[in-house]
């Protein structure tokens, strides 16, 4: 077991648990997290038992972005801003990017600043009633970050993140719902509970490599400047579908009308010529 003191992870029924663990500070955002959420992303994408992750925090909020506590930001003193460093919310957010398995992203109270950033790129943004939101950079006289200048206007529309990150302001889980930042909106104290059993459903009802393949389809090719390389692509894909023993499970499953089972398993069986693969 991996000795973490910012975060906590835990495995049950093949969903894996990270959990921001600093509710003293609200979860303020560390270095130190930063780097423990993204060992915590690589373990889970590399155990061929973990189908899910959920991404949570402990306490009353989910995080309250950059801790501020000792009065500046939190560099790594060996490298520094000046040298080749990276910020350590677009650490988390490029990290959950580039996974094989969905992760789904359960808050609760502040989403603030880097405490929202780091789950722009989740599958899943659940909420509770008593969420609330904020990309709150120019109140601070800083930048967004997180690669979130990217990320929050394809999933809210350029007008929206405009208004968001050009004001500052923090806004409700009503107006986050409205305009497409969450999925989903429950009442107070059962949001990760909702996370687990759309976990369980991603678990016992999809095929792996399905997934796998499928999330970074939409994040790889949604910008392509055309849909000829993308149905090039779904060309070979679905070419190569009667070699495939998870689509045949998959329909003969649903004729026999039974749960799947499905074998193929994402460390060895992505396809190879999947361009954003490392060759």
């Amino acid at each position: 077991m991996a000795d973490y003191a910012e975060i906590t992870y835990a495995v049950e029924e093949r969903v894996a648990t990270v959990t921001l663990n600093r509710p003293e500070a609200r979860n303020g955002y560390t270095i130190r997290m930063a780097d423990e959420l993204g060992a915590a992303m690589d373990r889970a994408d590399r155990d061929e038992d973990v189908r899910v992750v959920i991404l949570t925090g402990a306490g009353k909020d989910f995080c309250v972005g950059a801790d501020l506590s000792q009065g500046g930001f939190d560099f790594d003193p060996a490298t520094g801003p000046d040298a080749a460093w990276q910020e350590p919310a677009g650490r988390c957010s490029k990290r959950i990017f580039t996974m094989n398995k969905p992760v789904i992203a359960a808050l609760h109270g502040a989403a603030v600043g880097g405490g929202l950033t780091i789950t722009l790129s989740c599958d899943y943004r659940l909420a509770s009633e008593d969420s609330r939101f904020g990309l709150v950079f120019t109140r601070r006289g800083i930048y967004p970050e997180g690669a979130s200048a990217w990320f929050l206007p394809r999933l809210v529309g350029m007008g929206t993140a405009l208004d968001w990150m050009i004001s500052g302001r923090v806004f409700d889980v009503a107006e986050a719902r409205e305009k497409g930042l969450v999925h989903k909106v429950f009442p107070t104290g059962t949001v990760v509970g909702e996370a687990r059993k759309l976990a369980r459903e991603i678990v016992e009802t999809t095929a792996p490599v399905s997934v796998a393949v499928t999330r970074q389809l939409l994040y790889r090719m949604a910008s392509a400047e055309s849909p000829f390389p993308v149905h090039e692509l779904d060309s070979k894909l679905i070419g190569g579908l009667g070699a495939n023993p998870d689509a045949v499970e998959g329909v003969v499953s649903f004729l026999q009308k039974r749960p799947p089972s499905f074998g193929m398993r994402v460390e060895k069986d992505l396809p190879g010529y999947l361009p954003w693969l490392e060759k």
